[in-house]
């Protein structure tokens, strides 16, 4: 088990914003968890650690939003979903984190920027086959090596303008499928080793926390104010994939 002050420094807030994200308030911020956690560990560890509390963090999310969630779009992301996770898992190995930044940061940049500066107001998109099957198989390979299936799937979801608790439950039932079937491509590729379940054991009960803080901020928000909180932080997420994406294929 971690021991070191410093790491449960970084951990915890981790941890709570990843909650926060799951209640519902802002679920782009939760991008910030691992790179806040790799502060002091590396990546891979902090991603291990972080999917068992992500795992228990979904069934309470689940439960808090109880039926509030969109089946026709899940019947078409979920499915996609599960096959972006294989593909994650077999090119784990040998796929460069960084390429996966710029690509993610990129699509999010120019999404956020489309929607800012387009001059009309156009209609909420409906249920699509197609683009729910592409964003959802991109969510699920983005989320299985970095936890960035976020940006995609919000690519997707967001201009559909569902009711915000519809909207927040969907991506809670996907993300907890995305999730549990992470889990065997760990157990395969040998992260969950003792110390970093033990890890993950000590920071559990900031799970719920976390989880009912956001779903009381989701609450206390403005449906409006909600979607313009999940467009700024798409797109700081994006720059911050963009960029620490770019930095490491240069010194690299």
């Amino acid at each position: 088990m971690i021991t070191d002050p410093l790491f449960y420094l970084c951990a915890i807030p981790a941890v709570l914003l990843y909650g926060i994200a799951k209640g519902g308030f802002g679920g782009n911020i939760a991008i910030l968890s691992v790179p806040l956690m790799s502060l002091v560990i590396s990546p891979q560890i902090a991603a291990a650690i972080l999917l068992p509390i992500l795992c228990a963090m979904d069934l309470i999310a689940l439960r808090t939003f109880r039926g509030r969630w969109d089946k026709a779009n899940l019947r078409i992301i979920v499915p996609a979903s599960l096959v972006g996770v294989v593909l994650g898992a077999l090119t784990f190995r040998v796929l460069n984190e960084a390429h996966i930044q710029v690509m993610i940061g990129a699509i999010a940049l120019l999404f956020v920027l489309s929607i800012w500066l387009r001059r009309d107001n156009p209609p909420p998109k409906g249920v699509s086959p197609v683009r729910g099957s592409f964003w959802g198989m991109v969510s699920g390979f983005t989320s299985f090596g970095i936890h960035a299936g976020g940006p995609p799937i919000n690519i997707y979801l967001l201009p559909q303008r569902m009711e915000k608790t519809v909207l927040m439950g969907t991506i809670a039932v996907f993300f907890m499928v995305v999730n549990l079937a992470k889990v065997p491509g760990y157990i395969y590729l040998g992260q969950f080793t003792t110390s970093n379940l033990l890890t993950s054991l000590v920071l559990l009960p900031l799970a719920p926390i976390g989880v009912r803080m956001g779903f009381w901020m989701l609450q206390k928000t403005n449906e409006q104010v909600i979607y313009k909180l999940c467009y700024i932080f798409l797109f700081f997420t994006g720059g911050k994939l963009l960029y620490e994406g770019v930095q490491a294929l240069m010194t690299g």
